[in-house]
């Protein structure tokens, strides 16, 4: 899975992470169809071998993004690395371990600077409704990147959709 890793895996299939299963299915089993070794026919050498790397490198990506599990755990790498290279995120905070401002009606947890990060009801239901919107419903955190109000650096906030407490503090 490292070679794998390397690489987008929905762009290898030509699909995109909104996409269905079924859509997902869709691209692989055209794909699959097109550069199958026993499709070749008269093909050349380097054609061939070029064909079956390609059928290779789909056929990877698809057993990868087919099961749930692993898409998943994909899924959260590929965000993991999306948010190291927009922005440089120093550490992971849970929004369950800030604490409640009643007065600024934000969470906010200190920063070892002596500034604060702060994320406001607004930002957190603001963020949940849109995942929800571009289909992300199976994911079981949602989360958003915050910088400290004193100094240069940001912590990814990310909080259970499970969490009894979310707005209740």
């Amino acid at each position: 899975m490292c070679e794998a890793a390397e690489k987008d895996l929905y762009a290898v299939l030509g699909a995109s992470p909104s996409d269905s299963l079924k859509e997902l299915r869709h691209r692989y089993q055209q794909l699959a169809l097109q550069y199958h070794p026993d499709r070749l026919g008269d093909a050349s050498s380097s054609e061939a071998d070029s064909a079956v790397k390609k059928f290779l490198e789909v056929d990877a990506a698809w057993r990868i993004l087919s099961d749930q599990n692993s898409r998943r755990q994909y899924d959260l790498q590929r965000r993991a690395q999306e948010l190291k290279q927009d922005w440089p995120v120093d550490s992971t905070v849970y929004l369950e371990d800030m604490t409640w401002d009643q007065g600024q009606c934000v969470y906010t947890y200190s920063c070892r600077c002596g500034g604060r990060f702060d994320v406001s009801v607004e930002e957190v239901e603001e963020e949940t409704r849109s995942r929800r919107q571009d289909g992300e419903e199976e994911e079981e955190h949602r989360g958003v990147v915050v910088c400290c109000d004193t100094c240069s650096l940001s912590v990814y906030v990310t909080w259970s959709l499970h969490s009894k407490t979310l707005f209740f503090k």
